[in-house]
């Protein structure tokens, strides 16, 4: 058994222990079974003059927007679909369908201001601007990029994580396999969420950007890229929630917190706190969602 199979093999079997939720996600599609958020954590005021500072600086590229169709839109990114397939292995079929489902073909806000074409939401660790939009709950952060091509790029760098590593072992072509998989992973809650990826990709023929890869590429690409995933595993984590933890085992930090009054209030050590969170450090920030029981 090479390398990227004991690696992945590794991988799966540890999965429950980060378990993480998906920042990318459309309240549509990813997370339709939960229906309780906390509380925003910035007032309507405050979001309106931040997104008003955003639309400012973006003015010109928003007065000068050309509404994309779906095929000027495949045309525009599908060169940086296959550049993301060749690095990380995802089908660049895979990634032009989630482009498109996600940013309304490249005509949502988000894409048009942002150029947030995933839906891709802040955390704790992103230092650059925000936008902010009702999703899962009121006034959700959302990723501001300087060009829609660092959305694809950050696409790519989430999937590097331990509940996707077994897909990173299909081929590189195999959109049918990836669309199931991301499923069965925790990506969407939505049970349909496979046929639709499948259906955008079949209808407007996206396959044809997909590559094969010789046996000896495929196991150099898996190595590399497992080995990235596993590299991850125990560092903090990027995500302020657990996909699909039930509102009530989840704490949101306010001013004041500390990982200590926290896990005394709950009943945890802080230890116990950090290990249900997959925390490396005591860093926390407010707004930020713990998980406080199992």
């Amino acid at each position: 058994m090479n390398h990227a199979k004991l690696t992945a093999l590794t991988l799966r079997q540890n999965t429950c222990l980060f378990i993480v939720v998906v920042f990318f996600s459309s309240c549509s599609v990813h997370k339709k079974g939960i229906t309780h958020s906390p509380a925003p954590i910035i007032s309507k005021s405050e979001a309106h003059k931040n997104n008003a500072i955003i639309q400012k600086a973006r003015s010109e590229a928003i007065a000068n927007y050309v509404p994309f169709t779906v095929a000027s839109y495949i045309d525009r990114f599908k060169t940086i679909a296959i550049q993301e397939m060749n690095l990380y292995g995802i089908p660049a079929s895979i990634t032009l369908a989630q482009g498109l489902f996600e940013s309304g073909y490249g005509n949502g806000d988000l894409a048009k201001i942002a150029n947030n074409h995933f839906g891709i939401k802040c955390t704790s660790d992103w230092k650059g601007k925000s936008y902010y939009k009702d999703d899962d709950q009121e006034n959700d952060c959302f990723r501001v990029y300087d060009k829609a091509e660092d959305s694809y790029r950050d696409h790519s760098e989430f999937l590097k994580r331990k509940r996707y590593a077994a897909l990173f072992e299909l081929d590189k072509n195999d959109y049918q396999g990836w669309a199931n998989g991301l499923k069965q992973a925790g990506y969407a809650t939505n049970p349909k969420y496979p046929q639709l990826l499948i259906g955008v990709i079949e209808k407007y023929h996206l396959d044809q950007y997909d590559r094969p890869e010789g046996e000896i590429q495929k196991i150099k690409r898996e190595d590399r890229v497992l080995a990235q995933i596993n590299q991850n595993i125990g560092k903090s984590i990027k995500d302020s929630l657990v996909q699909n933890t039930p509102t009530n085992k989840l704490y949101t930090i306010k001013t004041g917190d500390t990982l200590y009054n926290i896990s005394k209030r709950f009943g945890l050590t802080v230890d116990e706190l950090k290990a249900l969170n997959n925390m490396a450090d005591n860093g926390i920030k407010i707004g930020q969602a713990l998980i406080i029981a199992k």
